[in-house]
């Protein structure tokens, strides 16, 4: 068993789920992480939302540290949440809203119109709000942390993974592309999408090219649904989350073969690090499985400061379980991530 030393600071990377709107409940985890002392962060990997708050808080830390990432994603939060007047739109309380029926309307529209249809010119509120919080050049120049920022390429599908040394606006928005709701973001030349579509978030870059040993999984998106779905927007809803959670499980099912397989004893310095490597899960079911898939396009401040709540007590509630953890043994058995029930040592 691979220790830290007692009296060093406990770091952790991090990989952060997309979930739309539901990406908030990370914003209150990262919240929580950053507020605990002796903890360190040096990575982060993330996909569409959680992308966003990767870049967000590794902005942040450059400005002030610990304290300065946890102003800069409350700001980058409360800019989202205001951005769109979104109370017009919105029927139900803070915590369980729903899209009135003229929302509801323009989203089953856009099931048939493309948005180079309903919205020619492009316009995206995301490129204004991220390009005036985020300072790239300096992240480029000299990022507090290791950042992988997940991407599709359209046409082929295949994942393209951005690092802080490369990062630019526009691979931070491609990371955050619905196709069916954004134009396709042009990189190099070639149309990018979601994330998602290809590494929810991405596992193996944390592993293979950074130093923590202790990796923590902020999942949003429930692996299997409470009851089957009937409706077609049910339906729709479903498809979507089990096409953005296949590439996240292949992955893990990767990781935990080779976790399995009987050591050589001639293993590779890489091996040896995927042997020692102990894996963490920050499990957002409990607040986020209740949900209507529609409440991920809901980006209203209440709704967001509520996920935000949730998110911090979940966050804090992991702390107080496996603080403890952390350096010295896994609280998620990786080969077991399809049974979200299932969280015990490693």
């Amino acid at each position: 068993m691979h220790w830290q030393p007692w009296n060093q600071p406990r770091t952790i990377s991090l990989a952060l789920q997309g979930g739309g709107a539901h990406g908030a409940f990370t914003w209150g985890v990262l919240d929580a992480l950053l507020a605990q002392p002796g903890l360190r962060i040096t990575a982060l990997s993330g996909a569409s939302a959680g992308a966003m708050n990767a870049v967000v808080l590794a902005h942040g830390l450059a400005e002030g540290g610990a304290d300065g990432a946890r102003d800069a994603l409350r700001r980058f939060w409360t800019a989202v949440g205001t951005e769109l007047p979104f109370e017009w739109v919105t029927v139900g309380r803070p915590e369980a809203p729903g899209l009135a029926p003229v929302a509801q309307a323009a989203v089953r529209w856009s099931h048939f119109l493309s948005p180079y249809q309903f919205n020619p010119l492009g316009l995206d509120p995301m490129r204004r709000i991220v390009g005036g919080q985020v300072d790239f050049a300096r992240l480029r120049h000299a990022s507090p942390v290791h950042l992988f920022i997940a991407t599709t390429q359209a046409a082929t599908g295949r994942l393209r993974v951005f690092r802080e040394t490369e990062l630019h606006v526009d691979a931070l928005l491609a990371s955050a592309c619905l196709p069916s709701l954004s134009h396709s973001v042009m990189i190099d030349g070639e149309p990018h999408w979601d994330g998602a579509y290809s590494a929810n978030p991405p596992l193996w870059p944390l592993i293979a090219d950074t130093a923590s040993e202790d990796l923590v999984l902020v999942q949003l998106s429930p692996q299997s649904g409470a009851a089957p779905p009937r409706s077609a927007d049910q339906i729709r809803h479903r498809a979507v989350e089990l096409a953005f959670n296949a590439p996240f499980l292949r992955e893990g099912q990767w990781l935990a073969d080779w976790r399995g397989r009987p050591a050589g004893l001639l293993a590779s310095p890489l091996e040896r690090r995927l042997r020692r490597q102990r894996f963490h899960r920050v499990d957002g079911r409990p607040g986020l499985a209740a949900l209507a898939g529609e409440t991920r396009l809901i980006a209203h401040l209440p709704f967001l400061e509520h996920l935000r709540d949730l998110g911090h007590a979940e966050g804090a509630a992991w702390l107080a379980r496996h603080e403890g953890d952390i350096g010295r043994r896994s609280s998620l058995d990786i080969a077991d991530l399809s049974n979200l029930a299932k969280s015990g040592p490693a």
